[in-house]
């Protein structure tokens, strides 16, 4: 099993930045590509931005592309997001996700493990 939890989320203008952060524990964690998934209101859940067991690979979606940064620390079990120029449309709970495989495009269906997820508010 794997222990997802999330923080970070809250209110910020548009324009503005925030920084998402999950903490992972559980088997292997350091061995799972990592992820970050949103699903607005009434939409279904989307993949945002991804990186690899290694953290040598990242993928992100063309929409967060240049405002987004993911990076993880596998000595603490934690990966970020980094989120500038933030937008209106970016608003949306954020959900962590851990898998085995995490890459543009996968349905959130296929996602093994998620946190509870951070709620990220944009005012335009």
């Amino acid at each position: 099993q794997v222990q997802l939890v999330e923080s970070g989320g809250g209110l910020v203008q548009a324009g503005g930045s925030l920084r998402l952060s999950c903490a992972a524990s559980g088997r292997t964690v350091s061995s799972y590509d990592m992820g970050w998934f949103r699903q607005a209101p009434g939409k279904e859940r989307e993949f945002v931005v991804a990186i690899s067991w290694s953290g040598t690979n990242t993928y992100y979606s063309d929409s967060v592309k240049g405002r987004f940064t993911i990076s993880r620390d596998n000595f603490k079990n934690t990966v970020y997001l980094q989120m500038n120029s933030l937008k209106s449309e970016d608003t949306a709970v954020y959900y962590c996700a851990a898998d085995p495989r995490i890459r543009h495009g996968t349905s959130w269906l296929s996602v093994d493990y998620w946190g509870k997820g951070t709620l990220v508010t944009v005012s335009s």
